[in-house]
């Protein structure tokens, strides 16, 4: 791969000696790592068929030998597990080492998801996690990877920085995932390659800094928040991290790691900071600093959500709820919202927050989508389907083979003349992938469009990464 002249003469000053395998080591072969699903795999554990390793930074990281046909495995659409890069899951690390107690918490640039996800395997239980994205078509992917992850404390927002500014002291744990000039993601993406330049790492470096600057006054005194890019560059990176520390009071925070990992510190001795370069361990590139926010001299906290009364004059809340409380395991935990006939499940510890957020930010999505009210007729929800919280006894289950589950994940008519009428949870390898209405002869689809598979081919070989003991 041909490298800019100027990315190779800024890198040189970094690396020194290491430069040359830093090169032949970004043009390599990219790693395929992925991360199962806590909930779902510990309440059907199953195991890799094919070749796998450890990501040694992460609980429920692993590699894989050579990426396999994602697409067509069912258990990928289930939620079973998600194709993340093993670098990034070092945030669900830091998180298990900083955090103890139940926590709000904000994903600022979350799409497509992988790092929201880690953060929800790694907060404590009990906590409450906002994953935003700016950009409205990505915020729609960060959605559909929250739905399938099946957990019931989160939330989907399509906003700035900027639009956080209601929240003072809202949050005591925000990650910055900020957008950058890509470095890291040259053995994979040509067209950043072809896209960097000085100046551009100099314009995102400025952004990088209003990103920071917009969202610290919503992160309480002694919160923290984690920063970290995918570049290599100084400028995006420990410049920007001194920056903080000197513009915004920033403290940072030392976290022990072990030494085989192979993660480098920071160039600048000033700044604490874990760096990932591909010559010396298995992933991205990754560059991930820890600030806390001072206790003394922060403003005045104007308002925390948790606890506030919603300033709606009346409730948005179902008074009969008993109608779905069925449909979920723990039922108590929940407060039963109407949104447009649609009936929505939010954990009731932070009803209140949801209802705050909602009024001032663009939501997607949030809590678990029941279902939708359709005259006499209650459609249930996708979201529903997926969630840890679904009752299983609350739908009549029916199993289908590999060939059944590809057709019912392209939004294929299937007949199912031997299973009930009425609706139905689909499963595969008993985890479920979605609801049926069976009418006898035929059975009505009710598979998210937008997410159907396209492709009308089959591998040669089946896509079944996952078998029961």
């Amino acid at each position: 791969m041909k490298f800019p002249i100027d990315f190779i003469s800024s890198i040189t000053p970094i690396l020194g000696s290491e430069t040359e395998s830093f090169l032949s080591a970004l043009s390599d072969t990219v790693p395929v790592s992925f991360r199962m699903n806590p909930s779902k795999s510990l309440r059907n554990p199953m195991r890799p068929t094919v070749p796998y390793e450890k990501v040694p930074w992460s609980e429920w990281g692993f590699y894989l030998q050579e990426r396999p046909a994602f697409t067509f495995d069912p258990l990928f659409h289930a939620g079973y597990y998600y194709v993340q890069e093993a670098s990034s899951m070092f945030v669900e690390y830091l998180v298990n080492q900083l955090v103890r107690e139940p926590m709000v918490c904000l994903d600022l640039c979350g799409a497509p998801g992988g790092k929201s996800i880690s953060l929800l395997s790694a907060l404590p239980e009990g906590s409450l996690l906002v994953s935003n994205e700016m950009v409205r078509q990505r915020s729609h992917l960060l959605s559909e990877t929250m739905l399938k992850f099946g957990h019931p404390n989160w939330m989907v927002t399509n906003n700035s920085a900027k639009d956080f500014s209601p929240f003072p002291s809202l949050f005591d744990l925000v990650l910055v995932d900020a957008p950058c000039s890509g470095e890291g993601m040259f053995r994979k993406d040509e067209i950043a390659v072809a896209e960097w330049s000085l100046q551009n790492v100099e314009m995102c470096a400025a952004r990088q800094r209003d990103i920071v600057a917009d969202i610290w006054p919503s992160l309480k005194p002694g919160g923290l928040l984690i920063y970290s890019t995918c570049t290599f560059n100084t400028t995006e990176n420990e410049d920007n991290a001194l920056w903080a520390a000197t513009e915004l009071g920033a403290e940072c925070v030392y976290v022990e790691r072990e030494m085989d990992w192979a993660i480098s510190p920071a160039f600048d001795s000033r700044v604490t900071a874990y760096r990932f370069f591909p010559h010396k361990s298995k992933g991205e590139g990754l560059f991930v600093a820890v600030l806390r926010k001072k206790e003394e001299g922060a403003e005045k906290i104007i308002s925390r959500a948790r606890g506030m009364k919603n300033r709606r004059k009346s409730s948005p809340f179902v008074k009969d709820p008993a109608p779905y409380a069925s449909l979920l395991l723990h039922p108590d935990s929940f407060a039963f919202m109407e949104r447009e006939d649609r009936i929505v499940a939010l954990p009731a510890e932070y009803s209140d927050v949801f209802i705050m957020l909602d009024e001032r930010l663009k939501i997607v999505s949030m809590g678990i989508e029941i279902g939708e009210r359709k005259g006499r007729d209650f459609i249930p929800s996708h979201s529903l389907a997926l969630s840890r919280e679904l009752n299983p006894d609350a739908f009549p289950r029916f199993a289908l083979t590999y060939e059944e589950a590809i057709s019912y994940l392209r939004r294929e008519a299937i007949a199912l003349p031997d299973a009930p009428k009425g609706y139905l949870l689909l499963t595969y390898k008993d985890e479920p992938l979605g609801f049926v209405k069976n009418i006898g002869n035929r059975a009505n689809n009710l598979y998210p469009n937008e997410w159907r598979i396209r492709s009308g081919h089959l591998p040669e070989k089946r896509a079944e990464f996952f078998n029961h003991p």
